[in-house]
């Protein structure tokens, strides 16, 4: 029994370890490794271009300021996730308030390698992902936006949008069922060319 316990205990020691570690040592190494992370989650949570750099400061404000709060009761980018939506949230009902101003239209850099068509295509495949993503409901969007693009577990997913599994498997189901229907949609369209 005792050895049953030393083993309990082991494997406690090594969850705590590896939760541990599941924070980056230091919050340089931190801003380094989430940057592209927190990014795409506030691009997702519909964030526009012009003010993500400014929430994605904020989100990094707020991590400097309650990192010693992260018990470590969930995955670190869990956690980070829960702080990027109250980020984006409030940026959100921010700019619903203001009178819209000028679009800063985005500038994008083509990948290495490709050619004009090749750098047409991604834009017009990110384009449609993005406007898919956007008319999705809110708790199929970032359910989707966690699986697929950020390929977090559904458990993660599940503890990050505090939601049950169940419905996490659910809105997954509802929104890769759209995703194949925007698809079969897009190929009929372009058929029709």
């Amino acid at each position: 029994m005792a050895g049953a316990l030393r083993t309990t205990l082991t494997d406690a020691e090594e969850a705590n370890r590896a939760t541990a570690h599941d924070r980056p040592a230091s919050f340089d190494e931190l801003y380094v490794e989430q940057f592209p992370f927190v990014w795409r989650c506030l691009r997702g949570l519909g964030v526009p271009e012009p003010a993500r750099d400014d929430a994605a400061q904020e989100v990094f404000l707020v991590v400097h300021r309650r990192l010693a709060e992260f018990a470590g009761q969930s995955s670190f980018r869990t956690w980070l996730f829960g702080v990027v939506r109250r980020v984006a949230f409030n940026q959100r009902r921010s700019a619903s308030r203001k009178p819209a101003g000028e679009q800063i239209l985005d500038t994008v850099v083509p990948a290495p390698g490709l050619g004009p068509l090749e750098h047409a295509q991604n834009l017009e495949a990110a384009a449609f992902v993005e406007q898919f993503v956007e008319r999705l409901p809110k708790g199929q969007r970032e359910v989707f936006m966690l699986v697929l693009i950020e390929e977090m577990t559904i458990p993660e997913v599940a503890e990050a949008l505090s939601i049950r599994l169940n419905t996490a498997y659910t809105w997954l189901r509802r929104a890769r069922a759209s995703f194949r229907q925007a698809m079969a949609e897009r190929r009929t369209r372009d058929d029709e060319r």
